[in-house]
């Protein structure tokens, strides 16, 4: 079973083009966040590609069957992030002339890596659709190859490689659980997969805010929202070519929300030392929030990018250090007297909470003249210590709350 014009042998073609061109991921089992989800989690560790991210793989597999003269005339891609890194580097090793064209709002540090590839960006309308209308006038006035980050036959192919290695290095996995954006990705690993293993479940998962899939699958109407911390998956429409494939061969599309793929991000970092992007962590959500429909099964997970903002991610550790109690601000009601502040931040050192930020408030409380209000950001050992805290300055005669 196969997507109309798109075949086994045509991806088992991709794997030879892509031999020794790309980086070979390792997929291997991962016992603690197997312990976690309740299934043996397997995963793919495509954020390990050079670009990191899967998109090298079909951008390689189309531009390995240029002709002389369309290389000669160079391709174009529209991408804000993993594609444009993807073209533009393949094409830097290939001496392809690639324009890549961004939308005015693409972050400067995914601009400055793709021209750092050799590529020349064209910066051009407010909203991806303005650059993608732009790129496509640009593409047909210059004779340019178009390739398009998922609706494309050979994309799909390059794509569709990760399928047929998963099952190769862990014949043993029977589910699959695939990001989808524009459909792409699982378009070629719902091909490949099918053809080597006919009864495999594959599970398709997009954000909450960008269901297109979602409805596609189940006839619904959920609007797309503004923006997601899964950007790389954040596509309002799948391909003309990915539609059917999508409905034909896979077996269930999930949602995740934000919180979701914040928690995912951060397992991934903590347990397995592994950095990913949104669009890279949406597999493990799925598992940590359906993990019933994944119970007892050996599932493969695809780490499809790890292109994440840094600034983004530390704030995802801060929030994650928040929800699991690592991370707590108190308020202490104290007496408005030389040495109280000390004397609390001294009892805090012999509990065992080390202080990240001090705020002594006099003038903007509620409390009487003589009293004063203390509020610590503290680093704690979980919720469990932080009722440690609060009990043992209770008894000390400190009004002692959590507020955070």
């Amino acid at each position: 079973m196969s997507a109309p014009g798109l075949t086994l042998d045509d991806i088992r073609a991709a794997a030879e083009r892509l031999r020794g061109e790309i980086v070979d991921t390792p997929c291997m089992p991962s016992r603690t966040l197997s312990a976690m989800t309740g299934c043996e989690v397997f995963l793919k560790f495509e954020n390990l590609q050079f670009t990191a991210s899967f998109k090298e793989r079909g951008a390689l597999n189309k531009m390995a069957q240029l002709s002389a003269a369309e290389r000669a005339a160079g391709v174009l891609a529209v991408s804000a992030g993993n594609h444009a890194q993807g073209v533009a580097y393949h094409a830097q090793r290939m001496g392809i002339p690639a324009t890549i064209v961004m939308p005015r709002f693409a972050p400067a540090v995914k601009v400055e890596r793709t021209r750092g590839f050799g590529a020349t960006v064209v910066l051009e309308g407010d909203t991806f659709d303005d650059a993608r209308s732009h790129g496509l006038r640009l593409a047909q006035q210059r004779s340019l190859t178009l390739v398009h980050p998922y609706d494309d036959l050979a994309v799909m192919a390059g794509q569709g490689t990760i399928g047929l290695e998963m099952l190769a290095q862990q014949p043993q996995i029977d589910t699959l659980v695939v990001a989808i954006g524009g459909g792409g990705l699982i378009s070629g690993v719902a091909t490949a997969a099918r053809a080597v293993r006919p009864g495999i479940d594959i599970v398709g998962v997009q954000t909450e805010r960008f269901p297109a899939a979602w409805n596609a699958v189940h006839g619904g109407q959920r609007a797309s929202a503004q923006a997601t911390i899964a950007d790389g998956i954040a596509v309002k429409s799948l391909g003309a070519l990915t539609a059917p494939l999508v409905r034909e061969l896979v077996n269930e599309v999930l949602l995740v929300g934000e919180d979701d793929i914040e928690q995912a991000i951060l397992a991934l970092l903590e347990i397995e030392k592994t950095v990913v992007e949104g669009a890279g962590g949406v597999g493990l959500a799925a598992l940590m929030k359906h993990p019933a429909r994944f119970a007892g099964r050996k599932v493969g997970l695809i780490l499809c990018g790890g292109n994440i903002e840094p600034l983004v991610l530390a704030e995802i550790i801060e929030r994650g250090m928040v929800k699991s109690g690592r991370l707590a601000r108190l308020r202490f009601d104290v007496r408005d007297v030389p040495g109280a502040l000390a004397d609390v931040a001294t009892l805090l050192g012999k509990l065992g909470a080390n202080i990240d930020e001090v705020q002594h408030q006099r003038a903007f409380t509620s409390l009487s003249v003589e009293r004063a209000q203390i509020e610590v950001v503290v680093q704690t050992r979980g919720v469990a210590h932080i009722a440690q805290i609060l009990a043992a300055m209770g008894a000390q005669g400190y009004h002692a709350e959590r507020i955070g």
